[in-house]
């Protein structure tokens, strides 16, 4: 039970836990791309685009970066659909099972990306992760019907 006596779902857990990877890439992709931009002496202008600054930083400087702009935008899929899944009430196994592995995927995919980036890989956890999203929308639509 939460604070105000409302039950809680199980699928809450997993919407923080990949909010919180997304704060981690974030904190990664700075940890990376300041000391890259620092050691290049790039002059850094407000018209400059981000590809000339790319340009100057090594690619596995960019990779975490990358990575932190994927998780803004699919996932946002993900946070709908636990949305809808707890104001349905679908706690079961299989749907929260879903979204941790969900959740696990795009870690996985996180840490491929951003370390070694051989981009086949990177694509099947990726489509992986889509399917698995898909599972979560259909258990969505199986709820609400």
């Amino acid at each position: 039970m939460s604070s105000l006596g409302l039950p809680r779902s199980p699928l809450i857990a997993p919407g923080v836990a990949l909010c919180g990877w997304t704060l981690i890439m974030e904190v990664w992709l700075y940890a990376l791309r300041i000391p890259a931009l620092q050691k290049s002496k790039l002059q850094l202008r407000p018209e400059m685009t981000k590809t000339e600054m790319n340009s100057v930083i090594p690619a596995s400087s960019q990779w975490a970066a990358d990575n932190f702009a994927h998780l803004c935008e699919q996932p946002t899929q993900f946070y709908a659909t636990l949305f809808a899944l707890v104001q349905l009430n679908a706690n079961d196994d299989l749907t929260v099972g879903l979204a941790w592995g969900y959740v696990g995927l795009r870690v996985l995919h996180s840490l491929v990306q951003a370390t070694a980036n051989p981009i086949m890989t990177r694509f099947r956890i990726f489509a992986l992760s889509s399917l698995t999203l898909a599972g979560l929308t259909v258990r969505a639509v199986q709820h609400l019907l």
